[in-house]
């Protein structure tokens, strides 16, 4: 049987409703129908093809802020074969020539003046070089697109181990999420999406695009995340938001801002939280607003895993929990045996799906490892599953430290210190101890203007969660390790020690 071909949406919306409009450039104020977006791209098509030579598998590397030129960078590069490969423009030089040197691109985009060496054979290209070059370009000729399960984007991992590692996502694969979070997240052809996520991120290249193009709806892109921007967008009826996909960080940042006005977003579905856990007193809070929160759990190996119903009821009854699995996705919760658990159990999440990655770009031995005999995606997240079906997130599996016998969680203990009206971030880890085996290091931000003596967050967490998961050491510090999506960095916390005066 022959491969399926790659899906192209675009393409098809430019014949269904050529003047309906596909995709806004915020910063430049640029414009595109569908029918103009589709020409767009044919046209890069063009400029990759004849002015660059770029063949089918070679990668195009870019290094630059979001903006429509790098969707119609992306969506060319797959109409040729060739593989796309977005790197996150906060890393550090020797960060990025690691990663080139992965990759070996062609061609790489970039928007602000080069600090890297680039890999030989690499011709590198401004971004508004290549947009004017664009404009000036002839349509190329159609050809057949390639088929869906060849590698077409390459997504770095943020590195919350310290070892990035590019995870291959195909046309099939991104197809699957759009399907996935459309369904769960009611995407329709009136949808505008609005993308200020960063674009070398699944949830601003895949989920915050993929779905309304393929409803025929609008996506809107931003630059980059401004709280006071971001909220007078959210508000605007001109703009008439309907989806934003942002990690809790974000959310937080739009809530603290002065821009911040719930009772003008009207035209918002919900607004969308991935990428790190979300506290169930955060959710309820927006929900009391009048805002609708629906928190969700994916992956850059899996797009969208998990999503929670958009009704406001169903939110309220299950807040904490990152929702049902998806209409593609297969998912297990399985022991250490890779025995199916009990309901409200916990253990490892396994997913099969056609959205699950085929493996990791330069590394046979790390594909072999995520994936069982018989084709389940290991996922390394511990979560249980309740009698509704309902999945809530636990940890990740390494993350998570035996202490006197027992398996405890990390963030079971975050959530609780959240918990403190006067805390604003935490994080935990296991570190070694004599007696218990191994015991947990909590490290606490004190939001603005709050004093808080970490003594007495013992006693806090122990009204909350059983007493052998209460942490023996509490550290104050003015803010956690990070990566570009909002994940907590915890290779980095193991390297931080206790400051003096401070248990």
């Amino acid at each position: 049987m022959p491969a399926w071909t790659t899906p192209d949406p675009v393409a098809l919306h430019a014949g269904t409703q050529p003047d309906r409009i596909a995709c806004v450039d915020l910063a430049t104020g640029r414009r595109w129908t569908y029918a103009a977006l589709d020409e767009a791209i044919q046209r890069a098509v063009g400029v990759l093809e004849t002015g660059y030579g770029i063949e089918q598998g070679q990668r195009i590397a870019t290094l630059a802020r979001n903006s429509a030129d790098l969707l119609i960078l992306q969506q060319a590069a797959m109409r040729l074969g060739a593989i796309f490969v977005p790197l996150n423009w906060r890393l550090a030089s020797a960060e990025r020539q690691a990663i080139l040197a992965d990759c070996d691109p062609v061609l790489l985009l970039h928007d602000t003046v080069l600090e890297t060496v680039l890999p030989k054979g690499c011709t590198p290209i401004e971004v508004t070089a290549f947009a004017a070059a664009v404009e000036a370009q002839v349509l190329a000729p159609r050809r057949p697109l390639p088929a869906s399960d060849a590698p077409s984007i390459i997504l770095y991992t943020s590195g919350t181990s310290g070892r990035p590692k590019g995870v291959v996502v195909t046309e099939a694969n991104a197809f699957a999420t759009a399907v996935n979070f459309g369904v769960l997240g009611r995407v329709g052809n009136a949808s505008v999406f609005l993308c200020d996520a960063p674009m070398f991120h699944v949830i601003g290249l895949i989920t915050s695009l993929r779905p309304p193009l393929l409803q025929g709806g609008t996506v809107l892109i931003s630059s980059g995340f401004d709280a006071g921007v971001t909220n007078r967008r959210l508000a605007d009826p001109a703009l008439g938001i309907t989806h934003y996909f942002c990690v809790p960080q974000m959310a937080r940042m739009l809530r603290d801002h002065t821009d911040f006005a719930p009772a003008h977003l009207t035209s918002l579905t919900a607004i969308f939280t991935g990428g790190a856990p979300n506290p169930a007193a955060d959710i309820l809070w927006w929900l009391a607003q009048g805002v609708r929160m629906a928190d969700g759990f994916g992956m850059t190996e899996a797009g969208t895993v998990l999503g929670m119903p958009v009704e406001a009821d169903r939110i309220t009854g299950k807040a904490g929990s990152a929702g049902l699995p998806a209409p593609m996705i297969g998912l297990r919760i399985v022991d250490g045996y890779g025995r199916d658990v009990a309901t409200d159990e916990p253990g490892e999440i396994w997913l099969s799906s056609p959205s699950i990655t085929p493996g990791y770009w330069n590394r046979p031995e790390e594909t072999a490892r995520a994936f069982t005999a018989d084709g389940w995606f290991r996922t390394g997240d511990i979560a249980r599953r309740d009698k509704e079906g309902f999945v809530t997130l636990v940890d990740r599996l390494k993350d998570m430290f035996i202490s006197g016998g027992e398996n405890v969680y990390p963030v079971e203990i975050e959530m609780a210190l959240l918990d403190h009206p006067d805390i604003a971030e935490a994080a935990v880890i296991g570190i070694a101890d004599e007696r218990w085996g191994e015991i947990g290091r909590a490290f606490v931000v004190l939001k603005s203007g709050c004093v808080l003596d970490p003594g007495d967050l013992a006693s806090h967490c122990g009204e909350r969660i059983a007493r052998y998961k209460v942490p023996k050491e509490f550290l104050l510090t003015d803010a956690l390790p990070r990566t570009a999506s909002g994940k907590i960095q915890k290779h980095i916390l193991r390297s931080w020690t206790a400051p003096a005066g401070q248990t």
